[in-house]
């Protein structure tokens, strides 16, 4: 009877110890705020490229873009689109409510971008349901105006920020963002994951920028962090490649030499930050 009672005391602990290590599991597994049906279906929509697509399950674009708090009727700057992977997101989503300004680089003495006139290209082959577009430019010799001041509700920039740190304009673009944004703004920051036991090259040239660096360039120009989000995260990238992070996917700039197992590892190690310009 005493052993009976202890069995029935245990299995009722076991029980209990259970269902709180279902209910952490739960709370670790939640993405974060909820993601709002119109940007899903801006994410799903059949007209988006299919290389975009494809990249999707690397880069969370609803997940990380409702991380930095995107709503319908904000006025938002994209800052240096790349090809236009986000682009095909935000400027369907913002269309009918919200203002969409894109930052291109600014040219080259050899004339326009490659990736610039691909972005024109395809948001000019998708025209209808881009809505209007404002284009500004950030970058040398002094363009940096990339919204009227204190106009922007979010700034948002993907992977660029070690190629201002490159140029040696990581402290201007910053400031421009601190420009354009409203008092209590959001700017978010994705790039590449340096690490933390390794000092930060300041010229960033194997494309890796350590998360704390990042913060302290932020904090510089005058924002204050709110938080990060692991969304982007890769364990897999040991940031010790042959030829920078441009080693692995989408680049693989090695060809096809060890393809498959760059391919395997995935695109890289990518920090998710989210900063707000103090409210008055």
């Amino acid at each position: 009877m005493h052993t009976d009672k202890h069995l029935r005391l245990s299995v009722a602990a076991i029980a209990i110890l259970g269902a709180v290590g279902a209910a952490a599991a739960l709370a670790a597994a939640d993405p974060g705020p909820g993601v709002d049906p119109a940007l899903s279906a801006a994410v799903a929509a059949p007209e988006r490229s299919a290389p975009f697509v494809a990249r999707d399950g690397f880069r969370h674009p609803a997940e990380e873009l409702s991380f930095f708090g995107l709503q319908p009727r904000m006025s938002v700057v994209e800052l240096w689109p790349g090809t236009g992977y986000w682009t095909e997101i935000l400027g369907p989503y913002l269309a009918a409510q919200g203002h969409y300004y894109v930052a291109l680089p600014t040219p080259s003495p050899n004339g326009e971008d490659q990736g610039v006139a691909r972005w024109s290209a395809r948001v000019e082959g998708q025209k209808a349901r881009m809505g209007t577009i404002v284009r500004t430019a950030l970058g040398p010799p002094g363009q940096y105006d990339i919204a009227p001041p204190g106009s922007a509700d979010l700034v948002v920039t993907f992977r660029n920020l070690h190629n201002w740190m490159e140029g040696g304009f990581a402290d201007a673009a910053l400031a421009a963002c601190y420009k354009a944004l409203k008092p209590g703004g959001i700017l978010g920051i994705e790039d590449h994951r340096a690490r933390n036991d390794q000092p930060q090259d300041p010229k960033a040239e194997n494309g890796y920028v350590r998360q704390d660096y990042a913060i302290a360039l932020a904090k510089k120009a005058g924002f204050e962090f709110v938080g990060a989000s692991e969304i982007n995260a890769n364990v897999k990238d040991t940031k010790n490649w042959p030829e920078g992070v441009w080693t692995l996917p989408p680049r693989l700039a090695l060809k096809d030499k060890d393809r498959e197992r760059y391919q395997a590892i995935g695109e890289a190690d990518n920090f998710v930050l989210k900063f707000r310009k103090p409210a008055r």
